[in-house]
């Protein structure tokens, strides 16, 4: 269960192949992400010349076609940067957001006028991505988003606000979800993508939250933001069954992630009660921690084995809706037991903000809110059955 060592056979589902990526990846983050992390949190914020440096170790838009400029790879690839930047508990560095998740969409649903133009940018690191979606008072219901774009002329007219986006100070392009039929419900909502330097598009404040303090969020307001009718992705006023097809893999991507950082701090937990003394004893000579770390390992094993399932089946093109959100449901609500157990375990210490597992502990709680709740996710598992 441990992270791969140099040398190790390859993870399944992933190849010899992957694996020395892994070995890409894992030389940049400790040069480029882990000695600046912690100056991010109190910044609030990834440089951008992170994002570019990324771009041109090949990090970025991993499985976007060689043709729009991304390395042309499969989810191993994009899974192995996820789980990289969570095993160095890089939290605030929003490349699975751009990579996995915007840029699909664009190679997806764009014309090819905008895939030529954006993708490649994209996958140097000079145009970051976003998705708005959430709105003041909306929450997880599409149906009830406000945000407006009509027609008019050879425009799209948008005008809204959008709130808790991820990477949303950095963003050079926004990928923002609006109604363009009033009475449509979900059947008149429309991707429509934004970028930066529009007239009356404007960000808000960076937002403060409780964990992921690196990471960028903000609020965005369109006021008559006029952009050319092709920058809408796909359809119009089908939006909602675009965003139903790619969720899955935005699922996948927090799974991956919860289910990483519970390795990484399962070990660094057992570590530190191994050299941990109290009473004349270390923490791991006591039962009760014994247990605990003996079950957390037991526990976070069995995830593991169907985290590589869900994988596997997910470069097969096989992963449902369903166990998408079974793998996230899983992994965050896990992530947050555990992670509270490991913090238990370290004390006071562990309630410092320069520990690891008091910042993973902090970051680990929104994995049950954004991608869709976990409630959502039940109601989602709930119609299979």
């Amino acid at each position: 269960m441990e992270g791969q060592h140099p040398g190790a056979p390859p993870r399944r589902p992933f190849s010899a192949e992957h694996e020395q990526f892994r070995e890409q990846v894992r030389r940049f983050i400790a040069r480029e992400i882990a000695p600046h992390h912690r100056q991010w949190e109190r910044e609030g914020i990834v440089p951008r010349e992170v994002w570019r440096a990324a771009g041109a170790q090949g990090l970025l838009c991993t499985m976007i076609a060689p043709q729009y400029g991304g390395a042309g790879g499969d989810f191993g690839h994009a899974a192995v940067v996820i789980e990289e930047l969570a095993r160095a508990l890089a939290s605030g560095v929003g490349f699975p957001l751009h990579s996995d998740i915007v840029a699909p969409y664009i190679q997806a649903f764009a014309t090819e006028a905008r895939k030529a133009d954006w993708l490649p940018r994209m996958a140097r690191g000079e145009l970051i991505g976003a998705i708005a979606m959430t709105e003041p008072g909306m929450g997880s219901d599409l149906k009830a988003v406000r945000t407006s774009a009509r027609r008019e002329g050879a425009h799209w007219v948008i005008n809204g606000a959008k709130t808790y986006i991820s990477n949303g100070q950095n963003a050079g392009l926004i990928i923002v979800v609006c109604r363009t039929d009033p009475a449509g419900g979900r059947r008149g909502l429309s991707l429509i993508a934004v970028e930066d330097g529009t007239p009356g598009f404007s960000r808000g404040r960076r937002l403060e939250k409780i964990g992921l303090h690196a990471q960028d969020t903000s609020e965005l307001f369109f006021q008559d933001v006029r952009v050319p009718l092709d920058h809408l992705l796909g359809e119009e006023n089908r939006g909602f069954y675009h965003l139903m097809h790619q969720l899955p893999q935005e699922r996948l991507v927090i799974a991956v992630r919860a289910g990483i950082v519970m390795e990484t701090m399962l070990e660094k937990t057992i570590a530190y009660a191994r050299q941990r003394e109290i009473f004349g004893q270390r923490l791991l000579d006591f039962q009760t921690h014994r247990f605990t770390l003996a079950e957390a390992k037991a526990e976070i094993a069995m995830y593991r084995a169907f985290l590589d399932d869900s994988i596997a089946r997910h470069m097969r093109g096989e992963l449902t809706p369903e166990q998408a959100a079974a793998a996230k449901l899983l992994g965050t609500e896990m992530q947050c037991r555990w992670l509270d157990a490991f913090l238990q375990i370290h004390g006071g210490f562990g309630y410092m903000a320069d520990s690891e597992i008091g910042r993973a502990w902090a970051d680990a709680r929104v994995g049950r809110i954004y991608g869709g709740s976990s409630e959502v996710m039940r109601e989602i598992i709930a119609r299979s059955l």
